[in-house]
């Protein structure tokens, strides 16, 4: 589905990526671990088009252009203080203007529903716990329907059960969405990812 190929980013003489490539298949889930300042969220801000890399390129060979969609749920959540959750996850779909408003939040209601935040709709995040708004993050990348989905430090900021919460999310969310993961925790690692990958001075070491 995705194939990365000889991808290098600079930052003065520092290497964030250097010659990085890799394949991905439809519905697999890798993740990238490594130490910090290794590269990892380099890499997923040039997937997701953050950052322009120096050389090289991200092709989905089975599109037609090479070209496919990425969501980004970041590491501190990056919500919106001044909307709710259905705010939140409606805004970006709703700036699009590529369905209707009712299209829009009859699709928000069901992912609402899939990651256990109806209730939670409206609102506010300085109202939800750090799980519920890492839940919100999630659904608000799901709303653009991405054909892959990047999680940068997932459970960083989550206590043991919030983790195992996020976790089992995860586990679900596996098959149906195709999934790249930066993680230092090995638990999360070992209980979600099919494949796994280690980055180190901008290079991606190994790949299992």
């Amino acid at each position: 589905m995705l194939s990365v190929n000889n991808l290098c980013k600079s930052y003065g003489s520092v290497k964030a990526l250097d010659d990085v490539s890799f394949n991905l298949e439809k519905g697999g889930t890798l993740a990238v671990i490594g130490p910090s300042g290794g590269g990892k969220s380099t890499l997923l801000r040039v997937l997701n088009g953050l950052e322009t890399p120096d050389s090289g390129s991200i092709v989905f060979p089975e599109n037609p252009d090479g070209k496919g969609t990425f969501g980004l749920v970041f590491q501190d959540y990056n919500l919106f203080p001044q909307y709710t959750v259905m705010g939140n996850i409606t805004l970006a779909p709703k700036l699009m203007k590529k369905n209707t408003k009712t299209e829009i939040y009859a699709q928000a209601e069901e992912i609402l529903s899939k990651v256990g935040l109806s209730e939670k709709k409206n609102n506010y995040p300085s109202q939800l716990s750090g799980g519920q708004k890492q839940r919100t993050a999630i659904a608000r990348a799901l709303m653009l329907k991405p054909d892959i989905l990047c999680f940068d430090e997932p459970t960083s900021a989550l206590d043991p059960k919030l983790t195992d919460e996020i976790v089992t999310m995860l586990k679900e969310l596996k098959g149906e969405q195709t999934i790249i993961i930066v993680t230092h925790d090995m638990d999360v690692m070992r209980e979600v990812a099919d494949i796994t990958a280690t980055m180190d001075d901008g290079k991606l070491k190994r790949v299992e």
